[in-house]
């Protein structure tokens, strides 16, 4: 409950009521002003932080507990540092956990833009079910955090600086500089898709 009003607070204050004034707020920055922004803010990250209602960045650790996730409730994993040497469905046998995987290197020259509809798609499914999501990547600062901003900009109709500001109020993150300069392209093309279709 206390997440819940806190996470109100820091919407209504990042967010404004009127699209035209929050593109005004919130312009499109530059990838160096972008790290900027991600250096201010929580720099701490737990195992697993729920940065969105039933929304969770985690780590490898987070991942491959079962007894915590059952504790937490995760009732989807979205696995953004799948590889063929860890376990990947499989290890949640008898979990009743829905799973998906993405090899994704944490690279600034690896394109993770091509994950970021199908993994927004895959977590709000899971949220609108009433399921509880783990996106977790090794770490849980880069790729992770790359396709829930893609996610909360895709689904939530955040831009992008809100998006960071929003994941930030409850968990240090740092994408790499590709997938920002990646987020950044995205913010670009969902802000002429809104104006589109306020013209139209």
């Amino acid at each position: 409950m206390a997440f819940m009003s806190r996470f109100s607070r820091s919407r209504s204050s990042s967010r404004s009521p009127n699209r035209k004034d929050s593109e005004r707020v919130s312009p499109i920055l530059t990838v160096s002003e972008l790290e900027r922004l991600l250096c201010t803010g929580k720099t701490a990250c737990n195992h697993a932080d729920e940065v969105w209602p039933r929304l969770y960045i985690g780590d490898q650790d987070i991942a491959s507990d079962r007894r915590e996730l059952a504790k937490l409730g995760i009732t989807h994993i979205l696995n953004c540092a799948q590889s063929k040497w860890r376990g990947g469905a499989e290890y949640y046998a008898g979990m009743n956990i829905t799973y998906h995987g993405i090899e994704a290197h944490d690279s600034p020259t690896f394109d993770m833009s091509v994950n970021f509809y199908p993994a927004a798609e895959f977590i709000h499914k899971a949220l609108t079910s009433g399921g509880k999501v783990l996106v977790h990547c090794t770490v849980g600062v880069s790729r992770s955090a790359t396709l829930v901003l893609a996610y909360l900009m895709i689904r939530q109709n955040l831009t992008l600086v809100e998006a960071i500001k929003t994941v930030k109020d409850h968990r240090g993150v740092i994408p790499n500089r590709g997938f920002l300069r990646q987020l950044n392209g995205l913010d670009g093309i969902l802000r002429e898709s809104r104006k589109t279709s306020q013209q139209s």
